[in-house]
């Protein structure tokens, strides 16, 4: 069986994030990129259903710039076996992403795609389930553990209050929490060796899908500061101190 994970190119989750000063979007120059943290939860559970002999090839697809080359070689240090670049410049929406990656899916035949259930830039939580509906393929959504049979997959999955479990047929979509799994370390040896390991490069034309945004972001800026705590020394001082900021 042939496993599809899609991988974005983010900005690293330990670095600040820095509003451009005319506010239109979000600086990127000089700073560390890195793979969304839920799509790396993707390639090690791909890769642990690898070892336990559930899955034959592991394919990294990255849609983006030319630089999120790095972020499938990444991939492919940890374990997967190919990459598919398909180069974009500058925001592409999750419909268009899902768009894509349906194509690459019909070229491919995968019998499970694993994909972060979000991207920590735009948060949108929207690419999985878009790829689901356009394929008309079930769909278990915020993995915290997965299991696969030959022909169904059974995902316990996060929910308000608890956990859910549900049993999807294959082929199907699957989107990444936190809890799943914790990703592994690449080697150097593994990463000399995917240094070697091919990525094929396409554009969206290939696939026929227009990537020209539907929305316009009018202005971008950064939340506004945390004011310091007051100590109150009585009940009925905190009542009046909620009365004075409007929060009763």
């Amino acid at each position: 069986m042939k496993v599809l994970v899609p991988v974005k190119r983010v900005i690293d989750f330990n670095v600040k994030v820095r509003v451009k000063a005319d506010q239109t979007g979000v600086d990127l120059a000089n700073v560390k990129m890195s793979m969304n943290p839920f799509d790396e939860i993707a390639v090690e559970e791909a890769i642990r259903l690898k070892e336990k002999g559930k899955a034959g090839e592991i394919i990294a697809v990255s849609i983006g710039p030319a630089q999120a080359s790095e972020t499938i070689r990444t991939a492919l240090a940890m374990g997967a076996d190919r990459g598919i670049l398909v180069k974009a410049d500058g925001d592409v929406e999750p419909l268009a992403v899902a768009k894509i990656l349906k194509a690459i899916c019909e070229a491919e035949k995968p019998g499970l795609v694993i994909l972060g259930k979000q991207a920590i830039d735009d948060d949108s939580n929207q690419t999985g389930q878009m790829l689901a509906a356009l394929l008309g393929w079930p769909q278990g959504t915020f993995a915290h553990k997965l299991d696969i049979t030959d022909s169904a997959a059974t995902v316990e999955r996060e929910i308000d209050g608890g956990l859910q479990t549900v049993e999807i047929k294959l082929p199907a979509i699957v989107t990444t929490d936190l809890r799943l799994n914790e990703p592994r370390y690449a080697s150097l040896p593994n990463i000399m060796k995917a240094k070697k390991k091919p990525i094929d490069e396409k554009t969206p034309a290939d696939y026929g899908v227009d990537v020209t945004p539907r929305l316009k972001v009018l202005k971008v800026t950064e939340p506004p500061k945390r004011q310091a705590g007051v100590k109150v020394k009585s009940g009925t001082e905190l009542v009046d101190k909620l009365k004075e900021i409007g929060a009763i």
